[in-house]
């Protein structure tokens, strides 16, 4: 989570981290930068350690939370 916060702000993005909620994190993102911000998270979430299982991560959008999943 903190390298992604640092991620975000060392690249000018105006996406911001709002909130975790248990297993997941909540972004605001603006539509045009979705899909850098998408592949960003999953970069870092997914590379943080080294499993012998992949460590894979789920990532969805929508208006609002309710209706990202």
């Amino acid at each position: 989570m903190l390298k992604i916060a640092r991620r975000l702000k060392e690249s000018g993005s105006r996406a911001r981290m709002i909130i975790q909620v248990h297993d997941e994190l909540v972004f605001e993102v603006p539509e045009k930068e979705l899909k850098a911000i998408r592949e960003l998270v999953r970069e870092e979430m997914e590379g943080t350690i080294r499993l012998r299982v992949p460590l894979k991560v789920d990532i969805d959008s929508g208006p609002n939370w309710a209706e990202a999943h």
